[in-house]
């Protein structure tokens, strides 16, 4: 099993940051994403799709408890199996601390170093940007 750790501070109380978060209409707008949008269903149990180029990824929330976590499950889109990742949002001095925690196995053997690289520089640069936003919006 890989992991993925990335953290950020937003200047901007939870409730701003999850309403970005729990939106994925506003995912191209602040993350590195050409689109994205609710397949079906609401909360728990959403189905997310997202392109990035000529990526196209699809994700089931399996957990959604506002405003201080969001968990879901890649279900296609990725060489990788067993996907989850949590994104917990924890008031800290007047702003939120995000941390966006993932774990992944690599779908063909010797892959999965490369691959936890490429989704970590992604992962971060995500957080960072969500933080941003929030503090703009």
């Amino acid at each position: 099993m890989l992991e993925l750790d990335a953290k950020a501070t937003a200047r901007a109380e939870p409730e701003r940051v999850w309403a970005l978060l729990a939106d994925v209409s506003t995912w191209p707008d602040w993350a590195d994403f050409d689109e994205a949008a609710v397949e079906s269903g609401a909360g728990a149990g959403e189905v997310r799709s997202f392109r990035r180029g000529h990526t196209r990824t699809r994700e089931r929330v399996t957990d959604f408890e506002p405003p201080s976590r969001l968990g879901y499950d890649l279900v296609s889109g990725l060489p990788i199996r067993d996907y989850h990742a949590d994104v917990t949002l924890t008031p800290q001095d007047g702003g939120t601390h995000i941390r966006w925690h993932s774990t992944f196995n690599a779908k063909v053997p010797g892959t999965g170093r490369l691959i936890r690289s490429r989704l970590q520089a992604f992962v971060a640069d995500t957080v960072e940007r969500l933080a941003r936003a929030a503090e703009r919006s």
